[in-house]
């Protein structure tokens, strides 16, 4: 096999692995609205303590143990995943709540529009300066919140919750640079919340408002497995993104709040009236926009997620 080819299947297999990550995501709904009967905060208990366990098992296996020792031992770095653990913590309570409280529109929303968020939080935060179209895509997608809250009758909390969540969530990680493995970093941010998940689920239990056993098999392993569900689409997703642009990885990022859009409207027949739907084509507009300029930019977008929700 030629350099050109074995360049090739690797990039087949980048894009396998990055879509198998977005559509893992892009499941979500379906996934959380299994888990419905215990209620979002023990979902989020579940959540946060069953993740640090796999991930704990998963740097067993592939030998990351001392890495993790390190970044504990690096005050920067170990403040800066702590405070990145408590933000991505409070995006999946907004997250899981949005879902069985059928508002998996507003929440496929707020991913829609992360990307916008990001773009000026680097210009706010990081001082970046905007090209000609990255300024009209965040205009167009101000524009659409507008028009959205007006159509709403209210501010779109929870999509601009979990837009500005994530969008400040990846800002942290973005300025810890590439010193820490994704395995390894999902299991410092759940490190210091896990106890607190543990102390909360045996009052759960201890009071007799647990649900992990009272309702069948399903779904105690569906709560047990929350911990691989957040993690497998990570590592996929850190696999694709050393074989794949990140041009590409921004592209294909949009698969995820498409199919939960598509959930939302079709599956769980949340409403959309003209306003809604003119408030979402400003958005996908401002997408294209930013999309095709970052295309274009030979240097990539700077609109790629780490995380999902």
């Amino acid at each position: 096999m030629n350099s050109s080819t074995a360049s090739e299947a690797l990039d087949r297999r980048g894009l396998v692995l990055a879509f198998s990550a977005y559509l893992i995501w892009g499941a979500f709904p379906f996934f959380f609205k299994l888990l419905s009967a215990a209620g979002s905060f023990e979902i989020i208990g579940h959540r946060v303590l069953w993740t640090f366990i796999f991930c704990g098992l998963g740097m067993l296996v592939w030998g990351e143990l001392g890495h993790f020792r390190e970044v504990l031992a690096n005050r920067r770095l170990f403040g800066g995943l702590t405070a990145a653990g408590f933000l991505v913590t409070v995006n999946w309570s907004i997250y899981v709540w949005g879902v069985l409280n059928d508002h998996v529109v507003d929440a496929a929303l707020g991913y829609f529009i992360n990307p916008l968020v990001t773009v000026g939080l680097a210009v706010v935060v990081l001082k970046e300066s905007l090209r000609t179209a990255q300024k009209v895509a965040v205009g167009v997608g101000t524009l659409a919140v507008v028009v959205l809250a007006i159509g709403y009758g209210q501010i779109p909390w929870v999509a601009l919750s979990l837009a500005f969540t994530f969008g400040t969530y990846g800002l942290l990680k973005k300025q810890m640079g590439g010193h820490v493995s994704p395995l390894v970093g999902l299991t410092v941010e759940t490190t210091v919340l896990a106890p607190v998940a543990l102390a909360w689920l045996v009052w759960l239990q201890v009071s007799g408002e647990s649900n992990l056993t009272s309702h069948g098999p399903w779904l105690t392993v569906g709560l047990i497995s929350a911990g691989l569900v957040t993690a497998i689409p990570l590592l996929l997703f850190a696999a694709a993104a050393r074989r794949i642009p990140l041009t590409m990885i921004g592209l294909i990022q949009y698969v995820t709040p498409t199919l939960q859009f598509a959930f939302g409207v079709w599956f769980n027949h949340e409403a959309m009236p003209p306003s809604r739907w003119a408030g979402f084509a400003l958005v996908w507009v401002a997408l294209v926009i930013l999309t095709v300029d970052s295309v274009r930019a030979s240097r990539g977008p700077a609109i790629v997620a780490e995380v999902e929700p």
